[in-house]
């Protein structure tokens, strides 16, 4: 069938606008969508998991206890890491001690890809931590880089994001921020033990 000049540039009109709305409704059983945070149900314990500030020190996630922790893997050769971390670097500041970010840094190549890349962009707030041989990712079944996990005062994880997420956006605020005064509600709520 040979279509005429007019009904080929209809076609060619109505055709890129019924591929964007295919794409816009992901069909049912499709993972939600990249950058968004999908609520942990239920909530379960984190894995127990270690790894090195950039000193070389080892760390355990059980250090971080009593604490709301956002863990971030990434790696300087992840093009979506790299446009996330000054989200997370605004987020840190903006909240300060109120949540302990770590950045968990997957790069084989450890501090000597991270240093560089972090005095690079000036990420002087949120604190970057060393897994070259991806243990924490594996602990946490990480299928791709960005990936959080958003971690309660009582070790559970609550949810988590995959891939490139902006940190400081009223949408991933409105998760946290009830989370800061929720916590502090728990933790003002347990008896205090009297010497």
């Amino acid at each position: 069938m040979k279509l005429g000049s007019a009904a080929l540039f209809a076609l060619l009109l109505v055709l890129p606008g019924a591929l964007s709305m295919a794409r816009a409704e992901p069909a049912a059983g499709d993972q939600a969508p990249l950058g968004e945070f999908i609520p942990a149900s239920p909530p379960h314990p984190a894995p127990r998991v270690s790894f090195a500030d950039i000193d070389g020190k080892t760390l355990d996630l059980s250090d971080f206890a009593g604490e709301l922790v956002l863990v971030n893997l990434w790696a300087t050769w992840c093009a979506p890491c790299r446009h996330e971390m000054p989200s997370l670097q605004r987020l840190q500041t903006r909240l300060g001690d109120k949540i302990a970010i770590l950045a968990i840094s997957e790069d084989m190549e450890g501090n000597k890809a991270v240093e560089p890349f972090i005095a690079k962009l000036g990420l002087n707030a949120v604190k970057t931590y060393l897994d070259p041989k991806n243990a924490v990712g594996r602990a946490f079944g990480v299928d791709g880089l960005p990936t959080s996990f958003l971690i309660d005062r009582q070790g559970r994880v609550l949810g988590h994001v995959e891939g490139e997420a902006e940190w400081d956006s009223p949408k991933m605020l409105a998760v946290i921020e009830p989370l800061l005064t929720q916590d502090d509600i728990v933790k003002t709520s347990f008896p205090q033990a009297h010497p």
